[in-house]
């Protein structure tokens, strides 16, 4: 008895159609070569479809990007000042409506503990008392005002406040005075190192009122306040720093919390380019 074929015409099991034979050859399992293959050959397809922007497009986003971070970054970790008189020579450069050294100052040098130390040169904004003669630089026009806010927030113009640099003398708690006999600044009874002080004295001091080692007139003792600090130029008989603000409720003194960050180098012009030392001046 014939028994039938239980292929059927067009199965793969009907070996006599060669397309059909073919289609069952490529259903086999892929190797993981060919695998890998396929999966690249995906991928560079997906590449070939992804939607590009014109340059024109793609420029102002990527300024705008730019713009984003280089203003976070001068807000919360550091930016560039410039030095605008002579108050710290010789240590830092500067004068009246000239270009000064331009400075980094650290934000993030007092941000995650520690309070800035003798010796150390910082800028802080000034309080109340040392705010008399400062006259803002921006313009009455609301339009160009707010150009100048923006162009301050990615460094290429100086914020709006009153921003000054000296070097810490003495921290709150500690007692600074300058007076007849003594050989220099004095903070806790001891001289502190004034190395780095211009010398020559820019201006004559009046032996009556001061002394050259004082650098001006005799002040102190003072108490610095918890949480302040006792502020003075480098160059003495020209700074107006803690000395002239006696008669102010911190008794001349800066808080902390004004403190903006630490000036870290020169970094313009090239010539002047290097760092700023910040000694141990009460060793």
């Amino acid at each position: 008895m014939t028994h039938a074929s239980n292929s059927l015409p067009g199965s793969a099991g009907d070996s006599g159609d060669p397309e059909t034979a073919a289609d069952a050859a490529t259903a086999r399992p892929l190797t993981e070569r060919e695998k890998v293959a396929a999966r690249r050959r995906a991928e560079e397809e997906r590449r070939g479809k992804k939607r590009t922007y014109p340059w024109w497009v793609e420029f102002p986003i990527i300024l705008v990007v730019a713009l984003a971070l280089l203003a976070l970054f001068n807000t919360f970790v550091g930016r560039l000042y410039q030095i605008p008189s002579e108050s710290m020579e010789p240590t830092l450069h500067g004068c009246e409506g000239c270009t000064g050294d331009r400075i980094f100052v650290n934000k993030l040098a007092y941000r995650f503990g520690g309070d800035p130390e003798p010796g150390d040169v910082v800028v802080f904004a000034g309080p109340d008392s040392w705010n008399d003669k400062y006259v803002s630089q921006r313009s009455d026009n609301s339009v160009t005002r707010g150009i100048q806010t923006g162009l301050s927030y990615i460094g290429i113009l100086a914020p709006d406040e009153n921003t000054l640099v000296k070097r810490v003398i003495a921290t709150g708690g500690q007692t600074v005075r300058c007076l007849e006999g003594d050989p220099g600044i004095m903070v806790d009874g001891k001289e502190v190192d004034s190395s780095y002080v211009k010398d020559p004295a820019a201006y004559p001091v009046d032996p009556v009122t001061g002394s050259d080692v004082c650098g001006g007139a005799y002040f102190g003792p003072v108490t610095v306040p918890d949480g302040n600090l006792w502020m003075m130029g480098d160059n003495r008989t020209n700074s107006g720093d803690s000395r002239y603000h006696l008669g102010d409720e911190l008794q001349g003194t800066v808080p902390v919390d004004n403190v903006v960050g630490r000036v870290e180098a020169k970094v313009w012009p090239l010539s002047r380019l290097g760092g700023v030392d910040d000694p141990d001046i009460q060793k």
